[in-house]
């Protein structure tokens, strides 16, 4: 139950003066429904004024002037701006509007009169102008003008002025709490209490003041994350106690395991061993696989399936495409079967007659394994006894989406096991806080007889040169991929794109060519794959939105055109597409670099990590710390939690010193029922972390 204290900051929006039914959609839109959240929208930028003379004006700064007002100077041809001439004792100052009329200007500042003017310097033929001027007061009004002013997002209807006053409205709302930190931890940092962290956020003085760096903003962001880090280890606990069906290993793994070409390398072993405990626990499982392009994830997902079966159960894999699904099951099947496992391949295309068979046969229990796409979280999609659900690159899946594939078992068995796995390696930090209510294992090596793959990075201009080789390559009975940024021409950008390149390499080399990317229908796409995947295609040009995690071990060659455009991560899995067989393979980066032709540090940095490395949680943390505070490794894209005061990357320590004492007080006190736990209630209430999840759609 939330404390009445906070009523107030959850009150909707509309309770604030000035926010109708106009301007309410505006503002939800900007911050939030609540009142929370206007005191939460953080300024992004601050106004430092200072009183100036006209002889004394410095360009670019914001200055405050006490000037007497002369006259309106016209335009004198169409275009041309408004000009309120005015002066001080030491010069002239031109007021500048380049829209209205000259009423609204002369109002603003009838001439003869006296008025405070601020705003942006600037100087045109050696005369002070001040385009626009933020304010524009009669002389008993100069305390209305801020010396610093904090500058807030703003949206169309909305100005930033406006928002910082309906924020200022907010912030009264918001009552000083009794305090949930450490007095040793907050004290030992400088932090000011919660209530003086939010009024210093919104009343910057400096640059320095916005940063991530400053006491009152990492007071705030500690908090937001240790709410964060509490909502998923009460959601951990909750798990750990949730019973599931005892999977135990036996025969039918082991046969498996003798079946396989390789032995597991010592990360699959380890991992192996701690999905087996988690199996035998009797507890629900929830267990993220991580590794890197080529790491084996396959083989540790095909002995716990095995296991299931082998202890009576049955195991589902889901994969996102097609394609994906019947790969995994044209791998697994033939182990599964030479271990005495019965599986079925479930995908949206299966007929009418074939669906039925199937559908019976994980009914009745005579399929042990199913593989297959989103068709088998469908509503007639009927389970006998499923204990283990798989999902193949998770983060292609929402939440709900993994929630209804778990949903399929028989509630008397308990809850069905859940094994994540992904192939994007991500840094620790980032892991916690996307993964933080889930156990974690990293397959850090590669199986044994993995090609490297020899990666070369070379300007646009020699894209001739690597035409030619491609040619030569493809004579001899390679395949190759062809990657383009762009799907048509654009005029906002000169990237190549995908379908000009296509027909460019199919006219170059004489041969079929593939394209595959976004925009296409999903059926069509898939096809394209399908005859890339089975040799039909020589040569298939992509953007980076086709689904390319399918395994074409005949694939030698990756060509990444504007290679310098591309985060770390994403170059590496597409190169990781590569280097699958026997054959030795390459990887050509193609780089445009700026228009005078040269690559910037962070882009040289970026492709030179590339060619020196091809450990994927080595090039992962260079993207986390090249990167800084963009968008590392597509977290928008990859569900992370929207957080409002942290930064994931430059909040790193506060990232594992949150989760430290997340656990901590949990361990001491499991119930939240102590001082501290009273007050770290009212915590978790006002962030309301709990009420979300990370990797939501």
């Amino acid at each position: 139950m939330r404390p009445e204290i906070l009523f107030p900051l959850f009150a909707p929006v509309t309770r604030l003066k000035g926010v109708g039914p106009r301007v309410q959609p505006l503002v939800e839109r900007l911050a939030g429904p609540l009142v929370r959240d206007l005191a939460f929208l953080a300024p992004t930028g601050v106004i430092r004024r200072r009183p100036m003379t006209a002889s004394d004006a410095v360009e670019g700064e914001v200055g405050i002037f006490r000037l007497r007002i002369d006259r309106l100077i016209p335009p004198h041809k169409i275009g041309a701006p408004f000009r309120m001439r005015a002066s001080d004792d030491s010069g002239f100052v031109h007021l500048i509007w380049f829209a209205g009329s000259p009423q609204q200007i002369e109002r603003l500042a009838p001439p003869g009169s006296e008025r405070i003017v601020s705003g942006k310097v600037e100087r045109f033929n050696g005369e002070v102008q001040v385009p626009h001027p933020d304010y524009i007061l009669p002389p008993e009004r100069a305390d209305e003008i801020p010396m610093s002013e904090p500058v807030y997002p703003a949206t169309q209807g909305l100005t930033s002025r406006q928002v910082r006053k309906l924020v200022i409205a907010a912030l009264e709302a918001a009552p000083d709490l009794a305090e949930w930190q450490d007095a040793a931890w907050i004290g030992a940092r400088g932090w000011p209490r919660w209530r003086a962290a939010l009024e210093a956020v919104h009343a910057p003085q400096s640059e320095f003041d916005l940063s991530d760096e400053a006491p009152a903003r990492q007071r705030l962001a500690f908090d937001e994350l240790l709410a964060h880090q509490l909502a998923l280890a009460r959601r951990r606990r909750a798990r750990l106690i949730e019973p599931a069906p005892v999977i135990a290993p036996g025969q039918a793994s082991e046969t498996l395991l003798a079946a396989l070409p390789f032995v597991l390398t010592g990360a699959q072993a380890q991992a192996v061993a701690e999905i087996r405990a988690d199996l035998a626990s009797g507890w629900r499982m929830g267990r993220l696989l991580q590794g890197d392009v080529g790491s084996g994830k396959t083989a540790v997902a095909a002995l716990a399936l095995a296991d299931a079966a082998f202890s009576g159960f049955q195991g589902a894999l889901m994969a996102p495409t097609e394609i994906l699904a019947r790969q995994h099951h044209e791998r697994l099947g033939p182990l599964l079967q030479a271990a005495g496992v019965s599986s079925i391949l479930l995908t949206g295309r299966d007929g009418a007659a074939e669906r039925r068979q199937k559908l019976q046969a994980l009914l009745d229990g005579s399929a042990q394994v199913a593989v297959g796409t989103h068709a088998l979280f469908q509503d007639a999609v009927r389970f006998d006894r499923l204990a283990l659900a798989i999902v193949d690159e998770q983060h292609r899946f929402g939440v709900s989406e993994r929630q209804r594939l778990q949903a399929k078992g028989d509630p008397r068995l308990g809850g069905v096991h859940l094994l994540s796995m992904s192939a994007t390696p991500i840094p620790r930090t980032l892991e916690l806080t996307q993964y933080g209510e889930l156990d974690v294992s990293r397959l850090t090596e590669k199986p044994p007889g993995r090609t490297p793959v020899t990666t070369a990075v070379l300007p646009l201009a020699r894209i001739g040169d690597v035409a030619r080789r491609l040619k030569a390559a493809i004579d001899e009975g390679a395949q190759a991929y062809w990657i383009c940024p762009l799907v048509a021409e654009s005029e906002a950008s000169d990237l190549a794109a995908a379908e000009a390149r296509a027909v460019d390499l199919r006219r170059i080399l004489g041969v079929e060519v593939g394209l595959a990317h976004g925009q296409m229908d999903g059926a069509e796409r898939e096809r394209v794959m399908a005859d890339f995947a089975d040799g039909r295609l020589p040569l298939l040009v992509a953007t980076t939105v086709v689904e390319v995690g399918v395994d074409v071990p005949n694939a030698t060659i990756m060509v990444i055109e504007h290679a310098d455009r591309f985060g770390l991560a994403q170059l590496h899995q597409l190169r990781g597409r590569v280097g699958r067989g026997a054959k030795a393979s390459a990887c050509i980066l193609l780089y445009g670099g700026g228009p005078d032709g040269t690559l910037g540090e962070t882009a040289r940095e970026r492709l030179d990590m590339l060619r020196h490395s091809e450990d994927g949680f080595e090039i992962a943390e260079a993207d986390f710390r090249l990167r800084g505070g963009g968008d590392p490794l597509g977290l928008k894209q990859s569900g992370f939690p929207a957080y409002r005061f942290a930064d994931p990357i430059r909040h790193r320590a506060l990232m594992l010193a949150a989760a430290d004492d997340a656990r901590m007080l949990l361990d001491r006190d499991p119930e939240l029922t102590s001082p501290r736990g009273r007050t770290v209630q009212v915590l978790e209430e006002l962030f309301d972390w709990r009420a979300q999840r990370p990797g939501t759609d």
